[in-house]
Order: C-alpha cells, then sequence, then structure tokens
C-alpha cells in the first residue's frame, strides 16, 4: 500500500512533546507515513509550551485517516467537555484501522466513547482523573502503552515515542522501526507493560 494518512488531532493547549516525539519518528520511515496535522480552522493552534502549530487540514475537510492520534496536554481538561468536538472525533474516528493517543490524549478518546470495551493507560499524574472519563473502559495503571486491537493508548508524554516505535514495528517489521529509533538516536522499550512511573499519584 501508499503511505498511510496519519491525523493528528491538534486543539489548544496540546502538548508538544506528545506530537513531534511521535511525528519525528514517523517522518523517517521511507514511504510510510503522510502525517497530517487536523485543527478546528485555518489559523495556527497554540501548543501548552506557547508555540503554535500550523494546521494542513480543518476538522470539516480532514482526509480520511489510517491512523489518528490525539495527543495530551492541558487543553485536554476544557477538550473532554466540548460535545461538539467529541460528536465530531467519535464520527471521524469510526472507520479508521487504528486508533492512538499519548498522554491525557486517551481522557478525550475515552470520552468520546472511543474506548469502551478496550483497555487504555494514561499519564499516570493525571491517571484518576482521566479513569472518570469512561466507565467503560478498563482502565491499566501499569502500562507504557496498550494494544487493545486497533486501540493504541500510551502512557505520560515521551511514551508516546515507545508507543510509536512498536507501531512501526507492528506495520512495517522490526528492521524498520530500528532504523527509525537509530535514525534519531532513540532508544526504544520494547515491553509496553515496563512502566516505571506507574507508582506516580495525583488527579
Amino acid at each position: 500500500m501508499g503511505k498511510r494518512c496519519v491525523s493528528v488531532i491538534l486543539f489548544g493547549g496540546f502538548q508538544l512533546l506528545d506530537v513531534f516525539g511521535p511525528v519525528d519518528l514517523l517522518s523517517v520511515v521511507p514511504d510510510g507515513f503522510d502525517v497530517r496535522f487536523v485543527g478546528p480552522g485555518r489559523e495556527p493552534v497554540a501548543s501548552s509550551q506557547g508555540i503554535s502549530v500550523s494546521v494542513t487540514d480543518t476538522r470539516d475537510d480532514a482526509p480520511e485517516p489510517d491512523i489518528i492520534l490525539v495527543p495530551g496536554g492541558r487543553g485536554t481538561r476544557t477538550l473532554v467537555r466540548q460535545q461538539p468536538f467529541l460528536t465530531w472525533l467519535a464520527g471521524y474516528a469510526r472507520s479508521a484501522p487504528l486508533v492512538t493517543s499519548v498522554c491525557t490524549g486517551s481522557a478525550v478518546l475515552a470520552a468520546a466513547g472511543l474506548l469502551d470495551g478496550y483497555r487504555a493507560t494514561s499519564n499516570k499524574r493525571a491517571f484518576d482523573w482521566v479513569t472518570t472519563q469512561g466507565e467503560h473502559v478498563g482502565w491499566v495503571r501499569q502500562a507504557r502503552w496498550v494494544e487493545d486491537r486497533n486501540r493504541w493508548p500510551s502512557s505520560g508524554v515521551a511514551a508516546g515515542m515507545d508507543m510509536t516505535a512498536a507501531l512501526i514495528r507492528h506495520l512495517h517489521g522490526a528492521e524498520v522501526a530500528k532504523a527509525a529509533t537509530d535514525f534519531i538516536e532513540f532508544e526504544a522499550h520494547p515491553d509496553p507493560a515496563r512502566d516505571p512511573f506507574a507508582g506516580l499519584a495525583g488527579s
């Protein structure tokens, strides 16, 4: 097949590394992925770190995705209460072959009903809050990321890079994944249950 379309869902207050850690890995896979940045409108979207990112597509004209990535960040606290957005996301993700998240992005997926009947994880410092967003989700506290059929939520921030490396390995094989992580000099942890931050508490 050709390049897989990866739709990164941007919103005000998203976490930069949640997006650009995975995107950097995806970008070095030859002919692997076409990354799109989907925003609420045409204007750049401000991250939690104050840096704004240009969008390639709006929610109204976003291409059909092969992979959806929902980042976390402070903005998720309000995004989970925006019903028009959640309705759009639920419809947009309905037929996507793979739905992924980083950090508190899993709270957004849960609020949209996209994790009902699935196992999932999230940022451990925000775990108690995240789990209030989906009572029909099998929340896993000790997990770097979770692979449950076509749902791949990961833990906090940098964990998204481990999840993405595993996703590349799943789609393109171990050799391609190793070449990608070597290229950016990143030592990926291949065990999703290896979670040194599981003991962190907070809401």
